[in-house]
Parts: structure tokens; sequence; C-alpha cells
């Protein structure tokens, strides 16, 4: 089977290289794709080194059987004719798509069977807090209809590209020593510091992260569940953890919620506060589950209850979920 990646220097494109492998996805050719800069860059995989080819409008996809395209918007929206031109089935990490009504946007805990149904041979990957949030919602919205989401996220340095990872360990050396801060991928200095802004702002006062959550949520899980989100960036270097309030239509027992999680594909209960047990990036980097704890009953009402999860973004909220996109679609074509 002929695969690509496009995109293949970035984060995501590095982690889909690495995981391919991993997983031992069945690939007979891999072919990488990238922009003019990174045209001519040599990745190993498998034990052969590959080379990166000009992204250009072409032929080079034809008998290509997945692509999996991380390099932008911009980029997805210029090629995706060319990548699908000759039946490739192009699996998108970008916005491009996603509120399409014609490209099912799918994560494969929620709703794999969305993917089978793609007739511009396109299928989404939604957006990384999203993906996470909706792997531990699934499972919950089983138990009863969940009516509303409240999410706080705090999103590390790596949801925005490995550029931002590097400014960041630079920016702590810089600060460490006495110097200015370099500040270039991020709206402010984000060493020692918060910023509560993830993409532009919107005229209604969210930004666009945030409303990506909203529609992207319901979309998925074929909901009228209504999600108000707050997107922090955070001085951590990779994994984004939420705080996550949910109100059900009628009350859930902590235990039962528990145990439907601990059950749930995709998902780490990892839940025991008096022995200091909770999900943080320092753990959940290079993982490929989403890790919830904290749940509790909302005392504030009777039908909510709140929790904490966390998740390597690269992983689960990219890179991962979209393989096992295309794994789902291997094995129904087998």
């Amino acid at each position: 089977m002929r695969t690509a990646i496009v995109g293949a220097s970035g984060a995501v494109g590095q982690e889909l290289l690495r995981l391919l492998e991993e997983r031992n996805f069945p690939v007979d050719e891999l072919l990488l794709f990238g922009s003019e800069r990174s045209a001519g860059s040599k990745y190993s995989f498998k034990g052969k080194e590959l080379e990166v080819k000009l992204l250009q409008d072409n032929d080079d996809f034809k008998d290509v059987d997945y692509v999996f395209a991380s390099a932008g918007a911009g980029t997805s929206k210029k090629f995706a004719d060319t990548i699908t031109r000759y039946g490739a089935t192009m699996i998108d990490n970008s916005s491009a798509f996603r509120m399409d009504a014609d490209v099912p946007l799918v994560v494969p805990e929620c709703n794999a069977e969305d993917a089978l149904d793609a007739p511009r041979h396109i299928i989404a990957n939604p957006n990384c807090t999203t993906i996470m949030m909706v792997v531990v919602l699934k499972p919950i919205e089983k138990l009863s209809h969940i009516r509303r989401v409240r999410v706080a996220s705090y999103q590390s340095a790596s949801g925005a590209g490995a550029q931002a990872m590097a400014e960041l360990e630079e920016q702590y050396r810089e600060v460490l020593s006495g110097r200015q801060a370099t500040v270039s991928r991020f709206q402010y200095q984000l060493a020692y510091n918060v910023i509560p802004q993830v993409d532009v702002f919107q005229d209604n006062g969210y930004t666009k992260e945030e409303m990506k959550m909203f529609n992207e949520t319901r979309k998925i899980l074929h909901s009228d569940v209504r999600c108000s989100a707050t997107c922090v960036r955070v001085p951590a270097l990779r994994s984004h953890s939420e705080a996550v309030w949910i109100e059900t239509e009628k009350p859930l027992d902590v235990k039962q919620v528990q145990e439907a999680l601990a059950a749930a594909p995709g998902v780490t209960l990892c839940d025991d506060p008096a022995q200091l047990k909770y999900p943080m990036p320092l753990y959940t980097a290079g993982k490929d589950d989403v890790f919830v704890g904290r749940i509790r009953k909302d005392i504030s009402d009777e039908c909510s209850l709140t929790l904490w999860l966390s998740a390597d973004q690269i992983r689960k909220g990219a890179a991962l979920n979209a393989i096992q996109i295309a794994e789902y679609l291997v094995g129904k074509r087998d």
C-alpha cells in the first residue's frame, strides 16, 4: 500500500513518521512531501532513507492510497484536488474542511463509521483540544445525554508547532541569563507566563480555537451539546490539559462515570487524589491515551460533574488520531 505524508518536516509530520513505523502500519512505499524549504530533507523510515519531495500540482499522488496532510489549511485547500484526483484518501490535520457538510470529522473512539462516507475522499482530523475532550465525553454521553460543557484548556507550546517549542526553550534561557525574551510565535513571552489567547479573536469575543471546540464537538458526537471554552497557552513544552465541567440530563454517580471511563477505548483513568495521582503533561507526553482524573460531583449543580484530563496533543491530538482513522479504513477494506 502506498502512503504519503504532506508536511513531513513539521512536528506532526515527524510524529506521523514515528507512529507509522511504531504501529507497523501496512506501508509498501512511503512518500514524503513538503515546501521548498523542506524539499530535499532526508528522514529515516524502517531502515530506509527517504527524501522529501516538493509538493506540486502534478501526478505524484497517482496510485497512492492514503495521504496524511499536515501542512496547514492553506496548503490543504490548495492541493486537495491534486491529492485526491486519482482516488487517494486524504486525512487532513488542518482546519480547512472540518465543518464542510460533505467531509466527515472523525475521532475513531467516537464516530469511526463516519469515515466510511467521504464523497470527496477527504476526512478531517479535528482540533487537538476537541479530540482529547470528546474521547472522554463519549462514554459519559452513553450514560446520560450531555447538555452543556464548560472547559478551560491549558495548551502547551507544542500546539503552535516545533518552532514554538524551540522558542519557549530559548525564552527560558534568555530570561534566566537576564536577556530580553525573543517573541515571534506567541503574542507575548510564554516563559514564566500564561496567555489567555489561542488563535485569533472572533466578533463574539471567543477565539477561533474556542469556537472550534463548540462546533466540532457537536459534529463529532452528532449532538446538540453546547460547549463554552476558554483556551489558554501555558509554558509546558508538550501535552495539553483541560478542566471540564459537564452538565447531563440526569444526575450521574462518580463511581459509574469512573467505571465507564476506565472501560472506554483510548482512555486511561488516573484518579486517586489521596495518593496524589492525577494526569499531568509531565507524564502524558509521549503517551497514546487521554488520561482523566479528579472526577467529582459539581457542588453547584446536581446534574453536573467536573474532571481534569491531559493528553499528548501531537500524538492523540493529531498524528495518532489520523493514523487510527486510516487503520479503521484499512480494516474495513480487508
